[in-house]
């Protein structure tokens, strides 16, 4: 499958920020060839069928080039989305969101803060040296220097040190529960150490190798055009059945208009409002898998919403099903804490259990609900006086949002005024107290690296610089404290569930839905992932033909 001249003229380049042979049954939550489909309706599933044919050349889309194939020095899922087929980790994410060992062949934990990790024999990289234990070293220190994207992941590692021939062994201040799922993510890439320093300052950069061992190699990066990857012949494991990836980037009009021409032949969409147009497009099938992202309402420093009371109210009111079809074409939905099921890697029956326990973000509010809504605003003890400001950018799907939380407060008796910012100071919200000094509540997107809810739940520590709000609760910093020293898998989930339930009655964020991995495939491929695993995992091995 060959890229057409109507891509160019789509104008994929440049533009901002996402053949063969025998067949199988489709397992994902899919939509394709007329069928118009509600995911809030569907099971999202993490797989597509497997693949069988073997295909020459395909053509993937983007949001936008990648500014950098250094995923310490520059992150985004551009970068990841090709990275994760060329660059592998210690640990794997797999499409379930479980995370399981990849480069490592085998863990052990002689004890509670000790973990010996026996690397994997016979990695080579595409240079065709071997993989060895101070290559890993190597790696893991990089990600671990200061001004590197992954060093925060180290925080509480003591030392690692080579102490076999196949052997790193780190230990730790405190027990970290999440130490290997950070591994399954970019703090477990695994370069080769003489590529990464001959490079120097230019490695990730258009023209240099990329000191991998995954199963597609980097071939060539145009900038500004194209970035080309290649099945390598030196991989130590299965090969690919698709030889050569291709990927283009474009924005949403451009995306949609390649895909509905023919023109590309799979994306992951950044955007589920994009994805929506494409659904029954004949020729394509779209996949909805688990993902961590959410749509939520963020409580700013201004106060306007600092009761707690007054959040809660906000949150029994707002027409969460209603924002889904409108703002996001159906795929979204409505959800009762900011961090979506994908999360779940572990424990899934407990957390799912736990979610529906959450009665206090309703999809859509009833009479009753109302009711309590109005009852919470009367003995709110510092209910504004003035609008409620509500920050928002400009895309559709966050002004749908910030027009339904108006209303909400309309039913509340409150007034709710709209902040239309432009997109580089919106994005500068996020992390400048500043910016955001001029309205009460951001309407957002999140989603957090791990497969495990804890990690997003230490947002709303005492000392946390995402806890806008200023929630504070010793019960609550002593919990998120154990659960992220508890590596029995069933005693955290128990610990998130109480901490989970404590986060929503204080409504330090509002959540208002969960959004899935959206795949946009091709009608004759299957094979890779439908979940937000391929952004850590080599995808594109599992791309191919459904029939001979």
């Amino acid at each position: 499958m060959k890229l057409k001249s109507a891509v160019a003229a789509a104008g994929l380049a440049g533009a901002l920020a996402l053949t063969a042979a025998c067949s199988g049954a489709d397992t994902g939550s899919s939509a394709g060839d007329g069928a118009a489909v509600d995911v809030t309706k569907l099971e999202l599933t993490p797989t597509t069928a497997p693949a069988t044919g073997s295909v020459a050349s395909v053509d993937w889309l983007l949001a936008d080039e990648p500014e950098s194939l250094d995923l310490d020095t520059q992150g985004g899922s551009a970068g990841r989305t090709v990275l994760s087929n060329v660059c592998e980790r210690l640990y794997q994410l797999q499409p379930d969101m479980s995370v399981q060992p990849s480069l490592v062949a085998k863990e052990s934990r002689p004890d509670a803060k000790t973990l010996v990790l026996t690397l994997r024999d016979g990695v080579t990289f595409h240079d065709g040296s071997p993989m060895t234990a101070d290559d890993a070293l190597f790696s893991l220190r990089r990600h671990a220097e200061p001004e590197m994207e992954q060093s925060d992941e180290f925080g509480n590692v003591d030392k690692m040190t080579k102490t076999g021939d196949r052997e790193i062994t780190i230990t730790f201040k405190q027990p970290d529960a999440l130490f290997t799922k950070a591994l399954a993510g970019d703090a477990g890439l695994v370069y080769n150490d003489a590529q990464v320093k001959k490079a120097g300052d230019d490695f990730g950069t258009p023209g240099q190798g990329d000191a991998c061992s995954g199963p597609y190699e980097l071939s060539r990066w145009k900038s500004g055009d194209s970035v080309t990857l290649t099945a390598s012949d030196t991989y130590w494991g299965k090969k690919p059945l698709t030889k050569q990836v291709v990927f283009h980037w474009a924005d949403d009009s451009a995306m949609v208009n390649a895909l509905k021409t023919g023109a590309a032949d799979g994306a992951y969409a950044d955007t589920p409002g994009a994805a929506a147009s494409l659904r029954g497009t004949k020729g394509l099938t779209q996949y909805y898998g688990p993902s961590t992202a959410t749509l939520a309402l963020l409580p700013t420093e201004r106060g306007g919403l600092a009761d707690p009371d007054i959040r809660r109210a906000l949150s029994l009111v707002l027409d969460r099903a209603g924002i889904a079809k409108a703002g996001y074409g159906g795929l979204a939905e409505p959800w009762a804490t900011p961090v979506g099921s994908g999360s779940w890697g572990y424990e899934k029956a407990t957390f799912a259990a736990a979610q529906k326990q959450l009665t206090e973000a309703p999809a859509t509010p009833d009479a009753e609900d109302l009711a309590k809504a109005k009852e919470l605003v009367k003995q709110a003890k510092s209910a504004p006086t003035g609008p409620i400001v509500i920050g928002t950018d400009s895309t559709q799907g966050r002004l749908v949002i910030a027009n339904a939380v108006r209303a909400a407060l309309t039913q509340l008796g409150l007034k709710g005024e709209i902040k239309t910012l432009p997109s580089s100071a919106y994005q500068e919200a996020y992390g400048d107290k500043g910016a955001r000094a001029d309205f009460d509540v951001l309407v957002a997107d999140w989603y957090i690296s791990k497969s495990d809810p804890i990690g997003f739940y230490d947002n709303a520590l005492s000392d946390s610089s995402n806890n806008w709000v200023g929630f504070k609760s010793a019960d609550y910093d002593a919990k998120v404290e154990e659960a992220l020293r508890t590596i029995d898998d069933k005693k955290r989930a128990a610990l998130v569930v109480d901490i989970q339930r404590e986060f929503a009655d204080a409504a330090v964020w509002i959540p208002v839905a969960q959004t899935p991995t959206i795949l946009t495939l091709n009608s004759e491929l299957t094979g890779p992932p439908a979940s937000m695993a391929y952004l850590y995992s080599p995808w594109a091995a599992q791309l191919g033909a459904k029939k001979g």
